[in-house]
């Protein structure tokens, strides 16, 4: 005979049983096992998930885009989603922002292992990275000339790579999305913004729940953020005045192709700058990782360098994304590409007409379709400084006959500037960053953090230092 207690601890079982299996049901459902991460080689252990895998895009043709996304520290149901795109255009968003920049982890100094980022940006929203356009990273394609592109069709891909990605994170489609990134981003993500707000608009069914875009050392308008570069060269002592002033006179940034010999040559005399300063972060130092590497010529370091921001994470990251257990556990590289994984692509022809697009325009119209815009700038980039890019937005807000409603001023982060910022209207807002350059998060990752969190909360950037009450 079973007794009565027998029986409570047999239906107990049978009930935790059936809890846990509804919950695998649910985690199918609202995600793709498939694409979950167990763990990375020499990753910390940590208690958020992550995923990573291919989302077609033309199946025809064997178009697939790889993402990586990884979930918030804390409360990931209630957090927003965010995705990044680095710019190049042509170089990798899994790369530079999910493990150099503002994700969950940093290479080791041996390449063979993960260290936590302590201010990544999975602190404040869901993350998402995508490797954009298909020849980037490890997406790609079955027909070669798709990797002949440029802005509308990556654009369309990424459209498209969403409203799949969607499908299969069911779960997340309602959630505030914000769509952000860096550099060339300052064409992908407006341009982006742009199509998903006409498919919105267009839509009778699902809409994507857009909340804003925030966009890092933007590339808006070429003619004017190409001779702000000789500018910063000259205001940091690094060319002379007569080679500035050169420049500025005899140089049309607006038509190119009528340069002067005097004006290429000032150019050439002022890039020669380049060869022993990273360019991206004046600040910062050249790496030389080995005997070997200190032998080659300073400006082919610098070129190999170009997005990274710590002197020798391009080393560190390389390496770790090529070790063949990292790709397994990514779930990447499924058609085994026969060439290395690299930050920037080698295989792309990105359409040079697409530099010269003003951004400025498409800019307008997400402003007036009641989408916030944040432009930061890290203050150490001499690539596309701050300069011309608070000269750009003021020229929007002009544009837009937006007042301004928080003049230019002083933001704090534990108890010193963190930068300087102003807001036009209620949806233009320009930032600098201090001491940060062309990859703001990780120059400055403690200050870039308070300002994302600020940007996808919707509050405003504290205009004082808040000191203790001994202070």
């Amino acid at each position: 005979m079973v007794s009565c207690q027998t029986i409570v601890v047999m239906m107990m079982v049978v009930l935790v049983t059936l809890q846990w299996l509804g919950y695998t049901c649910s985690f199918a459902e609202g995600y793709p096992e498939d694409d979950l991460v167990v763990r990375l080689p020499g990753q910390p252990k940590v208690g958020f998930r992550q995923f990573a895998g291919y989302i077609n895009v033309d199946s025809e043709n064997g178009r697939s885009l790889f993402y990586y996304y990884v979930e918030a520290v804390k409360e990931p149901d209630t957090k927003p989603l965010t995705l990044w795109l680095n710019g190049g255009p042509g170089c990798s968003s899994v790369g530079g922002g999910a493990f150099t920049e503002l994700g969950p982890f940093y290479p080791t100094g041996d390449g063979r292992g993960l260290r936590i980022n302590s201010m990544s940006w999975n602190k404040a929203s869901n993350l998402l990275f995508v490797e954009s356009p298909a020849g980037v990273g490890w997406s790609y394609s079955n027909r070669s000339s798709d990797y002949n592109t440029g802005d509308k069709s990556t654009a369309n891909d990424m459209l498209m790579f969403l409203l799949r990605w969607f499908k299969r994170f069911p779960e997340l489609k309602s959630r505030n999305l914000f769509l952000t990134g860096e550099s060339y981003a300052g064409h992908y993500i407006p341009q982006l913004a742009d199509v998903i707000l006409t498919y919105n608009s267009r839509s009778s069914g699902f809409k994507f729940n857009i909340k804003g875009i925030a966009i890092g050392n933007p590339l808006l308008k070429l003619h004017r953020d190409y001779p702000a570069a000789y500018e910063f060269f000259w205001s940091h002592g690094m060319i002379s005045d007569e080679v500035r002033l050169t420049i500025m006179s005899q140089c049309d940034f607006a038509s190119p192709q009528n340069m002067s010999k005097v004006c290429t040559d000032a150019i050439i005399e002022a890039r020669i700058v380049t060869e022993y300063v990273n360019y991206y972060h004046v600040l910062l130092d050249l790496c030389y990782p080995s005997i070997v590497q200190q032998e080659l010529r300073l400006k082919k370091m610098a070129t190999k360098m170009n997005m990274g921001v710590d002197v020798c994470m391009t080393y560190e990251r390389s390496f770790y994304f090529n070790l063949p257990e990292v790709q397994k556990a990514l779930h990447a590289n499924r058609t085994r590409l026969p060439y290395e994984w690299t930050m920037c692509s080698n295989l792309l022809n990105y359409s040079g007409i697409y530099w010269n697009i003003d951004m400025l325009p498409i800019l307008k119209k997400i402003v007036q379709s009641q989408t916030p815009v944040w432009i930061f700038s890290g203050d150490q980039d001499s690539v596309i400084p701050l300069q011309s890019s608070r000269t750009l937005v003021r020229e929007l807000a002009q544009d837009l006959n937006f007042k301004t409603t928080v003049p230019y001023g002083a933001w704090f982060h534990k108890e010193q500037i963190g930068g300087w910022f102003t807001e036009y209207g209620s949806l233009l807002t320009f930032v600098t960053v201090r001491g940060a350059a062309h990859m703001v998060p990780y120059a400055q990752p403690s200050r870039a953090l308070l300002m994302f969190s600020s940007f996808v909360s919707g509050r405003k950037l504290p205009n004082k230092p808040h000191l203790s009450i001994d202070d």
